[in-house]
């Protein structure tokens, strides 16, 4: 089969060449075959021209243009000149940048905020009056998993009506208003909407043995707050933005980058806590009346609130202005399924499984050291910004060393020897990502 290559030039090459007998001619000398009626073979070239209105002058004024088309006799897989290569920064291309850089943005103000989230309803839940430490596994059994239970089920729901854009500003522009009204108007609000003579009376009748129940009622904004942090690290980042970032990303883009995104993570983690400390400091420059904690709470919802606007921003950008990748595969007519036969093909996933092994492991290991820890830290910093501030440069040093150890990694293994084998066609983009992904 005879792949054809059309260009517009000077010179051309046709799919039929003339006879070479045609080059002994003497009448085709260059004027002929210039101004010649009739394309004149020259061995596979030719040149022939067309009168025009005005293109290009001929010194007698007659105006003509020079039309070629060339032609390749192809062995049958690709043309000689390859036109259509697509335009590279780095070695990447560009349609890629204009995916992975919005992509890792997103991941970093994700993660940005939930580190701030992270530390600050520790502080609400454990320095507040009424409440400790001990709070936090009633609160993660009685609020928490019955709120994920209940995001589940209405996130099912949601995703069998609306579109992918609609779902994903439906589930994050709530996390949004919540922690923005938390900071201006729940905080402050608190000591009128705790209801903390009725706690009292109660844990007088009960007895300390429903000191966590009744805690949890007692600061029940706070235990809000808790929750809502914990739904924005299992729902935003797991859910929203993974979701997100298979759909537009192939799977060779995925090998290449996704690496990056760790990196990029721990980077977060950093600058996040150093906000917090910041934030955290305030308290010491205010007067003895003043509630430096609120005013600090409102500096880092405000931030929060700024990077959930940027979030959505920079996904709309994506939306926008970068086509989905192309599949070699038709895609499948996807069932719509219940919670019921959602949890049935999730459990007989192998994988999903393990995966959930490693979680609820994880969760175990937590919950064996978090309180006996938060406590110990309550009784070092009592005070709300004291607390803060320890957690701010908690997460700066965990940012810091975990990031040092993805750079420092060396291969351990024969994959990694053999990386190491062909970095000298790799660009320094190739390298960083080689060593950060094994």
């Amino acid at each position: 089969m005879e792949a054809v290559l059309q260009t517009r030039g000077l010179l051309s090459l046709p799919p039929k060449p003339t006879k070479a007998s045609s080059l002994l001619n003497p009448s085709q000398g260059l004027n002929h075959r210039l101004f010649a009626s009739k394309p004149l073979g020259f061995n596979g070239l030719c040149l022939f021209y067309r009168r025009v209105p005005s293109v290009v002058a001929k010194p007698n004024g007659v105006p003509f243009i020079c039309k070629a088309k060339a032609a390749s006799a192809a062995d049958g897989k690709q043309p000689f000149f390859n036109e259509n290569e697509k335009p590279k920064f780095m070695g990447i291309e560009i349609l890629t940048l204009k995916k992975i850089i919005p992509l890792g943005l997103m991941f970093f103000c994700i993660l940005f905020n939930y580190t701030i989230l992270r530390d600050t309803k520790d502080v609400l839940v454990v320095t507040a009056k009424g409440s400790s430490a001990e709070i936090i596994p009633f609160l993660k059994t009685w609020v928490n998993l019955p709120m994920a239970i209940g995001f589940m089920l209405l996130y099912t729901k949601l995703a069998n009506v609306l579109s992918k854009k609609a779902l994903f500003y439906t589930v994050i522009v709530p996390f949004i208003a919540f922690f923005g009204a938390f900071g201006f108007l729940l905080y402050p609000l608190s000591n009128y909407i705790h209801p903390q003579a009725l706690s009292d009376k109660l844990l007088a009748v009960l007895g300390p043995r429903f000191l966590g129940p009744l805690a949890i009622m007692r600061i029940w904004s706070f235990c809000l707050f808790y929750v809502m942090a914990e739904l924005w690290g299992s729902v935003v980042i797991s859910v929203l933005f993974w979701g997100f970032a298979n759909q537009i990303t192939t799977v060779e883009e995925a090998k290449r980058f996704y690496p990056l995104f760790g990196l990029g993570a721990n980077v977060a983690l950093i600058f996040s806590g150093r906000t917090v400390k910041y934030f955290s400091n305030l308290r010491k420059n205010l007067g003895p009346r003043v509630d430096g904690w609120a005013i600090s709470l409102k500096g880092m919802m405000s931030i929060v609130v700024l990077m959930g606007f940027t979030i959505c921003f920079l996904y709309w950008w994506v939306n926008k202005f970068v086509p989905l990748p192309t599949r070699s595969w038709k895609k499948k007519e996807k069932p719509k399924m219940g919670t019921m036969d959602s949890l049935k093909f999730l459990v007989s996933s192998r994988y999903i499984r393990d995966l959930a092994t490693l979680v609820v492991a994880y969760g175990i290991s937590i919950n064996l050291v978090e309180v006996t820890w938060k406590s110990k830290l309550k009784a070092q910093f009592p005070s709300p910004n004291e607390y803060s501030s320890f957690m701010g440069d908690f997460s700066t040093a965990t940012g810091i060393a975990t990031f040092t150890m993805m750079l420092l990694r060396l291969p351990l293994d024969a994959t990694a020897s053999q990386c190491a084998r062909n970095y000298t066609g790799l660009t320094l983009f190739d390298k960083l990502i080689a060593h950060t992904s094994r």
